[in-house]
């Protein structure tokens, strides 16, 4: 399978970086088998739009989660993840809850609309997905292939 990663740089060597905010699916190196979103990643970065292209090669004995589509399972995950909640799994992947998304989960956390609101608004918006490499050994199931300034 190849996967996109898009940055301000030039990643040949993925690492995991613990800082920030909390992400969908925790701290961990994020790419996307859409390539178009990688670019939209690369564009939101100050300096050069750079996208990376790594082949990914399922391991087996790795912990992995993968949400198919927006669920009841994937909205609780990402609220846990996002409000600080580790798990232990090497890579978890799935769709992505974007900003607007975001927007969403946190008035659904906040009792400001109902779960039901929470899915109606989110039924409209464009495919997304993203696979996160949460633990050194899962980023060893990734190759750099090389990189395109956009």
């Amino acid at each position: 399978m190849i996967i996109y990663h898009g940055s301000n740089v030039v990643v040949s060597r993925p690492q995991i970086l613990i800082n920030g905010f909390y992400k969908d699916f925790g701290y961990g190196f994020y790419c996307t088998n859409i390539e178009k979103q990688a670019k939209r990643w690369a564009m939101t970065k100050k300096g050069s739009s750079v996208i990376n292209r790594y082949s990914y090669i399922e391991n087996k004995d790795l912990k992995l989660l993968c949400f198919d589509e927006m669920t009841e399972e994937w909205l609780q995950f990402v609220v846990d993840c996002r409000t600080g909640k580790e798990h232990d799994y090497d890579i978890v992947e799935g769709p992505m809850a974007d900003d607007q998304i975001w927007d969403y989960v946190e008035d659904y956390i906040s009792n400001k609309i109902s779960k039901a609101a929470f899915w109606e608004l989110v039924k409209f918006k464009y495919p997304t997905h993203q696979i996160v490499f949460c633990t050194e050994a899962a980023l060893k199931a990734l190759s750099f292939e090389g990189s395109v300034t956009v």
